[in-house]
């Protein structure tokens, strides 16, 4: 295989959840790309649909599908529908995620339940899933979880999430374990501070200009700094690599 063949995803089908904004909504498009039909899922079916189009006009292939990440019945349709329409979904990319900002003594019950329920509970049941139809097909696989640098390092007011990405990163070591001998590959994506809609102004702050100073190469990531190890770790340039989580912050960590 040529080194650009390396990262070819023709006739593969991936799935990625959260993909009406954000990360999410760039990382399908980055699939589609090299030639994976993609399975857009999140709760915005109108976002869903015009991302759809955009991956078509561009030559991709993309089926949308609205559907809440905790609920079990949304997952088990997504999956059948997937199916229908491309066949067995063998890249699963855990996107969705929430976010939220309470000191510890002040987080209420149910938002530590709703944080750790999207960004916890619902990689544990879609790689489930997505694991056992790829048995049950006798297919390869790989499924990529988004994490975060808050898995390695808290900061005060988001212990839930901290907390929940600290999780991803143990929950991708055990997958990876124990899917490793039929084939399907489990690893990580921790990413720093990407500029994203949904972060843009506030990083643009002075708030923002004070965490910048953190980071070693001295900028924010962009969405496109993600592409070369989503890639990797969705593609056969990745084959030998599971279990792991890669770090993609601009050296922050090692400050």
């Amino acid at each position: 295989m040529t080194a650009s063949g390396l990262f070819d995803l023709s006739g593969r089908v991936a799935l990625v959840t959260g993909a009406s904004s954000g990360l999410g909504l760039h990382f399908a498009q980055v699939l589609a790309e090299p030639g994976a039909a993609v399975v857009l899922v999140a709760r915005r079916a109108d976002r869903l649909a015009a991302l759809a189009d955009k991956i078509a006009q561009a030559g991709g292939r993309a089926a949308p599908f609205s559907a809440d990440v905790c609920d079990r019945a949304d997952m088990i349709r997504v999956f059948d529908a997937a199916e229908r329409a491309f066949g067995v979904v063998d890249i699963l990319v855990n996107n969705a995620g929430v976010v939220h900002a309470d000191r510890i003594v002040d987080l209420p019950e149910a938002e530590w339940r709703r944080v750790l329920g999207v960004n916890l509970d619902a990689v544990f049941l879609w790689s489930q899933e997505a694991a056992r139809r790829l048995l049950a097909a006798e297919k390869a696989g790989a499924i990529v979880n988004i994490s975060s640098i808050a898995g390695f390092n808290v900061a005060k007011g988001v212990a839930a999430y901290a907390v929940a990405k600290a999780g991803v990163i143990q929950l991708t070591k055990a997958l990876g374990l124990e899917l490793a001998a039929k084939g399907i590959r489990v690893n990580a994506i921790a990413p720093g501070w990407i500029v994203t809609d949904l972060n843009r102004d506030y990083l643009a702050s002075e708030r923002g200009a004070a965490l910048k100073r953190d980071i070693p190469l001295g900028r924010f990531g962009e969405e496109r700094d993600l592409d070369g190890v989503l890639l990797l770790l969705a593609s056969d340039a990745g084959r030998y690599m599971t279990g792991t989580t890669v770090v993609v912050d601009g050296g922050q960590l090692t400050a």
